[in-house]
C-alpha cells in the first residue's frame, strides 16, 4: 500500500550502482528499510533527499517486514545550520546512531520525538554537547540501566555529594569511598538533565549553562564512563566526537 509517513533517515547504504537502501526512523512504524531506486542519478528527484539526516514526510510503497520503495519526500526541516558545521554534524550523527541502537533494543516509539527535538535544538544553535548529554542520560531509561539520581545509590540518603558510575549514581558522604567530591553544580546539572523536557529547552537556559565549562565536562565524563560500563554500546561516531573534543582542548 502507498502511505505518507513522517520520519528521518538515520542510515544509508549503497544498493547497486544507482540506488540506496535507507533506514528511516518513522513516527508511526518505527525503523523501516526503504529502497530509493535511481537516487544516485543526477536527474533523480530523490537525489537530494536520500541522505542521512533528511527529516521529511516520505511517500512510500510500504511492505511490512520487507524493504519498501521510496516514491517521493517532502522535507520538513533540512537542518541547514547543522549541515554547515562539522562539529554539529558529528553530534547529530552520533545522536542518530545512538537513537537507532536504543530503539532497536527497546522498540519504544517515544524515542523518535526525543531524537527530533534534540536535532532541532542543535540546529537552533543550542550547545550540542549539552543537548547530546541530555539525550544520552534519558536513553539510559530505555536501556534499563538508568543511574540512581533520586538519592544515594547505596543508602538512599538525599544528602549527596558526588557521583559514581561504578556505584550506579549519587553517593552521600557516608557511602563515598575514594570518589572525588564534585561541586554542587555538577549534581544540579545531572538532575536537571534527567528531568528537563528536551522540546521546551530555551536558548537562554542553555546559554547560561554553557558558561560552566568545567561543570559541563564533568557531567559529560560521567555519562561517557557510565555508557562504557553498562550499555555495551560502542559507536564509531562517539569515538569521533571524543577525538574532536580532544583536538579542541589541545
Amino acid at each position: 500500500m502507498i502511505i505518507d509517513v513522517e520520519g528521518i533517515i538515520i542510515n544509508t547504504k549503497n544498493y547497486n550502482d544507482t540506488s540506496k537502501i535507507l533506514d528511516i526512523f518513522t513516527l508511526d512504524y518505527g525503523i523501516i528499510g526503504v529502497i530509493a531506486k535511481g537516487c544516485k542519478s543526477m536527474k533523480s528527484n530523490l537525489r537530494s533527499v536520500a541522505e542521512k539526516l533528511t527529516y521529511a514526510t516520505f511517500t512510500i510503497y510500504y511492505k511490512k517486514d520487507k524493504l519498501s520503495i521510496l516514491s517521493e519526500a517532502s522535507v520538513i526541516n533540512n537542518f541547514s545550520n547543522i549541515k554547515k558545521d562539522i562539529e554539529k554534524i558529528s553530534y547529530a550523527s552520533f545522536i542518530l546512531d545512538l537513537s537507532n541502537q536504543v530503539y532497536r533494543q527497546s522498540n519504544d516509539l517515544s524515542i523518535y520525538n526525543l531524537l527530533i527535538s534534540a536535532l532541532s535544538k542543535i540546529d537552533e544553535g543550542l550547545n550540542p554537547l549539552i543537548i547530546t548529554n541530555i539525550i544520552e542520560l534519558k536513553y539510559l531509561e530505555y536501556l534499563g540501566v538508568m543511574p540512581n539520581l533520586n538519592g544515594c545509590s547505596i543508602c538512599g540518603s538525599k544528602s549527596v555529594i558526588t557521583l559514581s558510575s561504578d556505584k550506579g549514581g549519587f553517593l552521600c558522604s557516608k557511602c563515598r569511598g575514594n570518589e572525588p567530591i564534585l561541586s554542587s553544580k555538577v549534581i544540579k546539572f545531572v538532575r536537571m538533565y534527567s528531568l528537563v523536557d528536551v522540546a521546551s529547552i530555551s536558548k537562554d537556559l542553555v546559554s547560561k549553562l554553557s558558561v560552566e565549562v568545567d561543570t559541563i565536562n564533568s557531567v559529560n565524563n560521567f555519562i561517557d564512563d557510565y555508557y562504557d560500563r553498562y550499555t555495551g554500546l560502542y559507536l564509531k561516531s562517539k569515538q569521533f566526537l571524543r577525538n574532536i573534543k580532544n583536538i579542541k582542548s589541545d
